[in-house]
C-alpha cells in the first residue's frame, strides 16, 4: 500500500493508470498474490484506486498534491535537502550553524543596506508603490552589464532580466526549457537545492564526478553520450559544496563537449564578490549563446532583499519575461533599488576586502580545528567560505549530524549534495558560521561517542 502511495504522491502514477497486475506486483515485490490482493483491495476500500471487473485496479482522481520528497529514492531526513535546508532556516539564534550556507548577519552590508533604505525612504512615489518593468529596474541592470563587461561577459542590459532569487531564476529557466522527464547534469556533489528544485519540475537527474578543477571531463562525455542531458547546472567560480575552482584547460574541453551537444549549461554565479580575482567564467569562453548566467546579492548584500538575475540571449530573455510575468507578474522594484544603492556605495569595495580577509582567516583557524578532530579538507579553497571535508574512518555523516543536531548544532552531511549518495562520510563546514568554540565542543563530543 505505502508503495503505491508514493507512486501516486510524486504523481509517477497518475488518475486512470492501469495499476501492475496482482501477479506482476508479487513478482516485483516478492510477496505472495493474496498479499497484493488484500493491498489493493484495502486502496480501493480507501478510494485511492477503483476496480474494473475483468480490468483490474486504477489510479483513482484528481491528481495527488505534488509531494517533492515521495519523487526519487526516500532519503533520511538528515540527507533529505529539503529537510536540511529547513533546518538551517527554522532554527532561532542560539542555534550554532556550521552547515548553512550564507554568512552571519554581522559579516553583511548592514551599514549600505540602512544607507541605501534611507535614500529610497526619500526617494520618489513610484520607487515604493509601483510594480517594477518587466525586466526591472534599468539602472540595477546596467550595472550588472557593466559588472558581467569586466569578469568578460558580453550582455546588454536588455540581455538581462531580474528575478526575485537565484533559485527563482533557475526554476523560471527550468520552465522554459525543460518538459517533465527531461534529463539534467549536475556536478556530484553539488548544491542540495538543484536537487529539490529538479524535483519539483519531474526531470531525471545525473550526476557528474566533481574533481578540484571542475567537473570530471571524461564522465561528463560518458553522461552525454548516455543521458542526452537538456541542462547542466553548475557553480564557476566557487564551488558550491566543495569550493573548488573551474580551470580554463577544464572549461574549454567542457564547452566543446557541450556545444558538440546542443547542451545548454545554466552557471551559478552567486560567490562572484568572494573572489580576489575571477576564475574562468563558461559565459566568458561561449558568451550566452550557450550558456545562461544567474546570480544574486543575498550571499554578500542581504538576503532579505530578494534580488536576482538571468543574462541569457535576447531572445530567451524574452520568453522568460512572459514566464515572470505569468507566475509573479511584477518584480520587486523597491529591493532592485535598495540593492543597487548598497553595490554603488562608496563603502561596498572596502566591505568585501574586509569580508575576503575575515573568510580566509577564519578558513586557516577552521581547517586547523577539523584536522585536530581528524577530519580532513577535501582541498582547502582558494577563496569563499565552504570547506568540503571527510570525517575519520567509519564515520557516518548522517548520524553525526543527528547526534549533534540534539546539542544545538546544525550539520550539512555529504549526501545531501551527491546525487549518487556517495558522500556518507562528508560534511560542508562554512567557516564563518564556525567561529564559536562549540561547533568544535560539540563535534568533538559526538565524535567521540560514534568511536
Amino acid at each position: 500500500m505505502a508503495e503505491v502511495q508514493s507512486r501516486i504522491a510524486s504523481r509517477t502514477c497518475l488518475p486512470g493508470t492501469r495499476l501492475p497486475s496482482v501477479r506482476a506486483q508479487a513478482r516485483a515485490m516478492h510477496v505472495s498474490v493474496s498479499t497484493v490482493v488484500e493491498a489493493y483491495e484495502r486502496l480501493a476500500a480507501e478510494g485511492i484506486v477503483t476496480s474494473r471487473p475483468g480490468s483490474g485496479f486504477y489510479v483513482a482522481g484528481p491528481a495527488a498534491p505534488l509531494a517533492l520528497t515521495q519523487i526519487g529514492p526516500r532519503l533520511d531526513r538528515e540527507v533529505d535537502p529539503l529537510w536540511v535546508s529547513r533546518q538551517a532556516l527554522e532554527a532561532d539564534a542560539a542555534v550554532l550553524k556550521p552547515g548553512c550556507g550564507w554568512l552571519p548577519p554581522s559579516w553583511l552590508y548592514e551599514t549600505g543596506v540602512r544607507r541605501a533604505l534611507r535614500a529610497v525612504a526619500r526617494a520618489d512615489a513610484l520607487e515604493l508603490a509601483e510594480y517594477a518593468t518587466p525586466l526591472g529596474h534599468p539602472g540595477l541592470r546596467q550595472f550588472l552589464s557593466r559588472r558581467l563587461a569586466a569578469e568578460g561577459v558580453d550582455a546588454a542590459p536588455e540581455q538581462i532580466m531580474l528575478t526575485e532569487s537565484g533559485t527563482q531564476a533557475i526554476d523560471l529557466i527550468c520552465r522554459f526549457l525543460l518538459e517533465p522527464g527531461d534529463t539534467v547534469l549536475v556536478d556530484d556533489p553539488c548544491y542540495f537545492n538543484f536537487h529539490a528544485l529538479l524535483k519539483a519540475h519531474r526531470v531525471q537527474v545525473a550526476g557528474v564526478p566533481h574533481t578540484p578543477s571542475g567537473p570530471d571531463v571524461a564522465m561528463f562525455a560518458a553522461a552525454l553520450n548516455e543521458h542526452a542531458p537538456r541542462l547542466y547546472i553548475t557553480n564557476s567560480g566557487i564551488h558550491n559544496p566543495t569550493g573548488a575552482t573551474l580551470s580554463a584547460v577544464t572549461a574549454h574541453r567542457l564547452l566543446k563537449l557541450a556545444d558538440s551537444a546542443g547542451l545548454v549549461i545554466v552557471e551559478d554565479d552567486i560567490f562572484a564578490d568572494f573572489e580576489p580575482s575571477p576564475a574562468p567564467r563558461l559565459a566568458a569562453f561561449a558568451g550566452l549563446s550557450q550558456v545562461i548566467q544567474i546570480g544574486s546579492f543575498s550571499k554578500t548584500v542581504s538576503a532579505s532583499l530578494r534580488c536576482g538575475y538571468v543574462a541569457a540571449r535576447p531572445d530567451w530573455i524574452d520568453s522568460l519575461a512572459d514566464l515572470k510575468i505569468a507566475t509573479t507578474f511584477g518584480g520587486g522594484r523597491l529591493a532592485a533599488d535598495v540593492v543597487l544603492r548598497a553595490l554603488t556605495d562608496s563603502g561596498y569595495r572596502r566591505h568585501m576586502d574586509a569580508v575576503r580577509l575575515r573568510l580566509a582567516e577564519a578558513m586557516a583557524k577552521t581547517v586547523a580545528r577539523l584536522e585536530a578532530l581528524n577530519i580532513q579538507p577535501w582541498l582547502v579553497p582558494r577563496a569563499g567560505m565552504f570547506l568540503w571535508c571527510r570525517l575519520p574512518q567509519g564515520m557516518d555523516a548522517a548520524a553525526l549530524a543527528r547526534a549533534c543536531l540534539k546539542d544545538g548544532v546544525v550539520l550539512a552531511p555529504g549526501n545531501a549534495f551527491s546525487r549518487s549518495l556517495s558522500a556518507g562520510d562528508f560534511l560542508r563546514f562554512n567557516v564563518a558560521q564556525c567561529t564559536d568554540d562549540r561547533v568544535f565542543d560539540v563535534l568533538a563530543r559526538a565524535l567521540r561517542r560514534r568511536s
